[in-house]
């Protein structure tokens, strides 16, 4: 893999964002609703609610050159709050769940979400002896479900799957480490690493899909995060990675097939973090959180283009966080045109948002009662799929189309510009509550296009 200059520069150079790009707003409040409960609270609006963001003028976005390299020369793409993980395809889903029970004393035990079908289903996966809430859970397109297990100092992987009234398992082996993560389920469907952080290196460890039960297939120099998947095949990796002796977190492309090859992903300014969150590996869109402008931001690019980085001002709201979580797939060669699904969490909870790079605009949109806040993926057409289950519901998706993205001056009632002639961000009021229905009757809905 090597780096993609911008014009003008040599291969491999890092350029420096300009902070003066935009004016300084508020900076974003701490999310809310991190441990995976956050719902929005009941609303007199009842049924589908639909909130669009940025209909004001067009603004200005901050543009930061950078080096962003194509994993596609060497390749023939934590896990989400409240444990809830989903296979590349959408197919299948896993999390823990508990027992009713009063605090302190449920059960926790394994459920598989079947999402592929006409109408979802979760099947429970207990043993005979609950599992501990640190526990972690991937599901693999089989339908089996891997565990990691934490018995001492030692990590212990098995496969859940189910077996008519019980549950069978299937020991695979064990890592002696204390603390060990496990990664998004490959694009492959078979296989799941884990990330092993170390006093000097990361040690990458395939604990799911190999021949003789985990094994570790990398090590890397330094502190390594995250976990993004690159391309279809699962063999790209990218890893937001820290030198030995400290300094800013970069973003790394490791090869799986070239023995954990690494090469740089992203190199915004020479001192700042620039973390890799979401890539479609069909579009090569990117999406990555940078404090190269002056601050911490969201910001999207194009795998291998020599284009700049942009940090788009309606992703730039007061007191809420914005963490994108889906992208649209099936793109080829589009970038732009991906909806992109991104979470919202502020004071009231945690909410949906829909965007494209293109269009410029945030939609925003209430979730389903009993979301797993940034739990859901997309289809190739541009229907977001949103899991969710609450007391009505045990396991249900909800279905939002991705709405289109409407001139400032078609809009009915609003004038274009706020103030610096940044877009408004409308995040003062969290969206209605809408009601979640089964798959098979759930309406799909978009934003309200003007007459």
């Amino acid at each position: 893999m090597t780096a993609c200059a911008i014009e003008g520069g040599s291969a491999g150079a890092a350029a420096t964002a300009d902070p003066e790009a935009e004016p300084e707003p508020e900076e974003p409040g701490e999310p809310a609703g991190a441990d995976g409960s956050g719902v929005l609270p009941a609303s007199t609006a009842a049924g589908q609610a639909d909130e669009e963001n940025g209909e004001a003028g067009e603004t200005e976005e901050a543009e930061a050159s950078s080096t962003v390299t194509d994993a596609r020369s060497h390749a023939d793409a934590p896990p989400p709050p409240g444990g809830f993980t989903l296979t590349a395809d959408g197919a299948y889903a896993a999390r823990l769940t508990a027992a009713p029970g009063p605090p302190g004393e449920r059960a926790w035990y394994p459920e598989r979400w079947t999402l592929d079908g006409p109408e979802p289903y979760a099947v429970p996966l207990p043993l005979d002896q609950p599992e501990e809430p640190d526990s972690e859970v991937s599901p693999l397109a089989d339908g089996r479900v891997l565990i990691r297990r934490r018995v001492a100092d030692r990590q212990m992987f098995s496969l859940l799957y189910p077996t008519g009234p019980g549950t069978g398992e299937l020991l695979l082996g064990a890592v002696g480490c204390a603390e060990m993560t496990l990664l998004p389920p490959s694009p492959d469907g078979r296989c799941v690493y884990a990330l092993a952080v170390g006093a000097d290196h990361t040690s990458l460890w395939l604990v799911a899909g190999g021949a003789f039960g985990p094994e570790e297939v990398a090590r890397i120099p330094g502190h390594c995060s995250g976990g993004v998947w690159l391309d279809r095949a699962g063999r790209m990796l990218a890893l937001d990675r820290q030198e030995p002796g400290g300094g800013p977190v970069k973003a790394v492309a490791v090869d799986l097939g070239r023995q954990g090859e690494m090469t740089p992903l992203l190199q915004i300014a020479p001192g700042s973090d620039d973390r890799l969150l979401l890539a479609d590996p069909d579009s090569g869109l990117l999406l990555l959180r940078s404090d190269a402008p002056g601050h911490d931001r969201l910001g999207w690019g194009v795998l291998g283009s020599c284009l700049p980085v942009r940090f788009p001002e309606c992703l730039r709201l007061p007191d809420v966080a914005v963490t994108p979580f889906a992208v649209q797939p099936g793109q080829m060669l589009m970038p732009e045109s991906c909806a992109v699904a991104l979470r919202i969490d502020g004071a009231p909870g945690s909410w949906v948002g829909v965007w494209r790079p293109a269009g410029r605009q945030l939609h925003q949109f209430a979730a389903p009662l009993g979301w797993v806040p940034g739990a859901g993926y997309w289809s190739r057409d541009g229907v977001l799929r949103l899991p969710y289950a609450n007391g009505a519901t045990p396991c249900g998706v909800a279905l939002l189309e991705a709405p289109e993205d409407v001139e400032p001056s078609a809009v009915t009632g609003r004038t274009g510009g706020g103030e610096g002639g940044g877009e408004p961000s409308a995040a003062d009021a969290a969206p209605a509550v809408c009601k979640p229905v089964p798959l098979g009757q759930a309406p799909l809905h978009g934003a309200a296009r003007p007459d």
